[in-house]
């Protein structure tokens, strides 16, 4: 009798043990789910601020990288523009993913791009968000920016060590070890998703292929020599992360004519006029042409990385979380890629001359653009219509509406202080009528007519339409 209660006994201890293991092995598979941030029901973990929601968390840090990000691009060679945009897609996209897991009801991406595999089960069970960012944004950053200059590089190390000297103040060791193992694990996996995309990695190598040789015709851009050789004419090929080419439409341009009463001819008779007023007066136009230039190398950053500076502005001006700061630049980032994709795939089907070249031919021979006195060559090295300035300033200016409503009360710094070129502030009423300036700078500047660039601005909304329609919140609102 005693034996058989002893057995009993044990038995019941056997399978309490069992159920309690159970349990527990259950509970750690529900939490590392549930930190990756997909299930809406984030648990915080302990110590440091691994214990904080991202929306808990500045924006201090994006902004320290994306400063630099934009120093260091304004020397990257050969980058722009569209090289330029797609490096700020996957940047934005890594350290996004990087802390996602940490932003409740927010969503990864990992899904929904097909080859990107980031696995959740190596989520560590307690992240320091802002270590995990520092160590991304230093080998994202290394990794897209090609061509930086030997003395500037450098400078990704200094910033990586000078924030983790801070961040890591008073943290466990194996916490500190955790977030900048993720951080890397996030960083690579994004790298070697971007060379998946074999049409883009070997494009970028090679810029201006000799193997393209333009189709000639009445009004055909063309060039006259090698430095003017088309730039990435294959670029429609490249991946998109939202919006395929082949969703967006076009308007085809003004036919081409050489009558002196065509509308062609008006829209040429436009940019000689108003190019020439602006440099003999000194005038705002020029100012509104040089301010929104970006296009010299060296100089400027690019016309894509401009709206990353402008974005950094907002983000102070309306004071964003860290959570809502990676939303706004994942969503900008896709935003400039796909545009670039897909203005560049229209350019080469529609392959409009840039004004210069009328000009001398059926204006005046020695007609100069206004760009001409900032760059070694008088034009962009690419078909006229649609304008990319345009689509960038547009399809950016659509996220950024979205983000914040049209209306504002912004003026743009981004060159303040510089003399080499008019670049001093300029403010906005509405995130539309920045974007319709930046757009119709290239006809002052004298490399734009009316009819790119308004098919430029057009072409930027549709594609911001269809990348603030990406939800990226698995409970919005």
């Amino acid at each position: 009798m005693k034996a058989n209660f002893v057995k009993t006994l044990f038995m019941f201890l056997v399978l309490g043990l069992i159920f309690s293991s159970c349990s527990e092995e259950s509970s750690l598979v529900e939490e590392s789910t549930e930190e990756f941030g997909n299930s809406g029901k984030n648990k915080p973990g302990k110590g440091g601020n691994q214990s904080k929601n991202v929306a808990a968390l500045n924006h201090q840090l994006v902004r320290d990288w994306t400063d630099l990000l934009l120093e260091l691009e304004r020397y990257a060679g050969g980058m722009r523009p569209n090289a330029s945009a797609r490096a700020l897609a996957y940047i934005h996209l890594a350290t996004y993913e990087t802390a996602v897991p940490g932003m409740r009801d927010h969503v990864s991406n990992a899904d929904r791009l097909d080859g990107l595999e980031i696995k959740r089960q190596e989520v560590p069970r307690n992240v320091n968000w802002e270590i995990a960012l520092n160590a991304c944004y230093a080998d994202v950053i290394d990794h897209f920016l090609i061509n930086v200059p030997s003395n500037l590089k450098p400078k990704i190390a200094v910033l990586e060590s000078e924030n983790a000297e801070k961040l890591e103040q008073n943290q466990p060791n194996k916490l500190v070890d955790d977030s900048k193992r993720w951080g890397a694990y996030v960083a690579e996996k994004v790298i070697e998703y971007s060379q998946t995309d074999e049409e883009a990695e070997a494009q970028i190598l090679d810029p201006q292929p000799t193997s393209y040789e333009p189709p000639t015709g009445d009004g055909y851009w063309t060039y006259s020599a090698d430095p003017e050789r088309a730039l990435f004419p294959y670029w429609k090929s490249v991946r998109t992360f939202v919006v395929a080419p082949e969703q967006t439409t076009t308007l085809p341009p003004i036919a081409y004519s050489e009558d002196g009463n065509s509308p062609y001819f008006a829209e040429m008779m436009e940019v000689y006029t108003v190019n020439n007023e602006a440099k003999e007066q000194q005038n705002e136009q020029l100012w509104i042409a040089e301010f929104w230039s970006d296009d010299v190398e060296g100089l400027m950053m690019s016309p894509p990385a401009r709206q990353v500076s402008i974005a950094n502005q907002l983000i102070d001006k309306y004071k964003l979380n860290l959570e809502k700061t990676l939303t706004l630049f994942v969503k900008l980032g896709f935003a400039l890629n796909d545009a670039a994709v897909s203005t560049w795939k229209y350019k080469y089907e529609h392959m409009v001359m840039r004004p210069s070249n009328y000009i001398h031919d059926f204006i005046d021979p020695d007609y100069q653009t206004n760009l001409y006195r900032l760059i070694y060559w008088p034009n962009p090295s690419f078909p006229g219509y649609p304008s990319g300035h345009s689509c960038f300033a547009s399809a950016a200016g659509g996220v950024f509406i979205n983000t914040f409503g049209n209306n504002t009360d912004f003026t743009d710094r981004s060159h303040e202080g510089r003399d080499e070129f008019l670049g001093a502030p300029r403010k906005f009423n509405t995130f539309k009528e920045m974007a319709r300036e930046n757009a119709f700078s290239r006809i002052p500047l004298g490399v734009h007519i009316r009819m790119d660039c308004a098919e430029g601005l057009r072409l930027g909304y549709e594609i911001s339409d269809g990348i603030n329609a990406l939800n990226l919140e698995q409970n919005p609102g």
